[in-house]
């Protein structure tokens, strides 16, 4: 695609964004649309025809990072003007990046999906500064979180969580540890992890689990692996993917569904409480994960269901209003 047919759809695409209305759904009530927030910022950004986005993280400056499932480039976006630039070359089909996440000194922490690779990546120059080779035949590197000692990445096609030792300034560690999942983990015979986020306490980990009782979370001990179902009351997250927790407010995306479920959490992460679905029926094409900035949330439409995307096919990222609690 050429700069002159990216500036024309970057154009497009924010203007359709900010014509877009998202739709809050409270519990018992009708659907009603949220309230535009003013900023002269585009409330979305098209992405280069083909590039198959999956992933999204936002750090401490007003730029978004889109990893590419096509063929593992990071594209850097800026909130406040939509254009962006590869700022890590893809390594091509066969090293994909899904999730990923940035830390506050120019790292990008990258999931290789089937590649089984957890790659480290500097920003400032594009280098994968490290490898690790994961898991075993099927495994699935989906998602990662970063907490003040480790950052944790999910397998979905088997029962176990993969972590990384973080140093004092966040220097990763030169050893990927294994963590088995068990209690009341139970693997389905597809993808069954997905997102992953810390409690509200710091405590333990809260992990998609998209089969157990239809589809809900785990609340992982990171010390014994140990999971425990999560009560969310009649809440179901069957295609649950990104988690985004703000406080104790968390944003669960549900893909197919082209939805996000908003629940409250208690401090430890053992219960939620439904208190929105947002969605946006104009713009939402199976979005997979979330990131905010300031009172945006923003997310990639991976499009999942087209059965076989090519070169030319369209994506774009969107963003919907947050929802705030008394302790975000």
């Amino acid at each position: 695609m050429t700069q002159r047919s990216f500036a024309r759809r970057r154009l497009i695409g924010a203007a359709a964004a900010v014509g877009g209305a998202a739709l809050l759904a409270p519990l018992g009530g009708t659907a009603a649309a949220a309230q535009p927030t003013g900023s002269p910022w585009p409330a979305g950004f098209p992405l280069p025809d083909g590039f198959r986005p999956e992933g999204i993280t936002i750090g401490s400056e007003p730029y978004a990072y889109v990893g590419s499932i096509a063929h593992g480039a990071v594209l850097r976006v800026s909130l406040a003007t939509g254009r962006g630039r590869i700022v890590v070359p893809g390594l091509g089909p066969d090293h994909p990046v899904i999730g990923l996440k940035t830390d506050s000194r120019g790292r990008l922490f990258l999931c290789g999906g089937v590649s089984r690779e957890i790659r480290i990546a500097d920003v400032r120059t594009g280098r994968i500064t490290k490898t690790f080779t994961v898991g075993t035949d099927r495994t699935m590197v989906n998602d990662v979180i970063l907490t003040p000692g480790a950052a944790w990445f999910t397998d979905s096609f088997h029962p176990q969580l993969y972590r990384l030792a973080l140093g004092r300034d966040g220097e990763p560690g030169d050893e990927v540890t294994t963590l088995p999942l068990s209690g009341d983990w139970a693997q389905g015979p597809a993808l069954t992890a997905n997102g992953i986020t810390p409690t509200p306490d710091g405590r333990a980990l809260l992990v998609v689990n998209s089969f157990v009782n239809g589809g809900g979370l785990m609340r992982v001990d990171p010390d014994t692996g140990v999971a425990r179902a999560v009560d969310l009351g009649p809440t179901r997250l069957p295609n649950g993917d990104g988690l985004l927790l703000l406080g104790r407010t968390l944003h669960a995306v549900q893909n197919r569904q082209n939805a996000i479920d908003v629940l409250e959490l208690d401090d430890a992460g053992t219960r939620g409480t439904a208190i929105t679905r947002i969605t946006a029926p104009d713009r939402f094409r199976v979005p997979t994960t979330a990131a905010v900035w300031q009172d945006r949330i923003y997310l990639p439409n991976a499009r999942f269901d087209v059965a076989q995307p090519t070169p030319e096919t369209d994506y774009d990222v969107v963003s919907v209003e947050r929802v705030r609690d008394a302790g975000a």
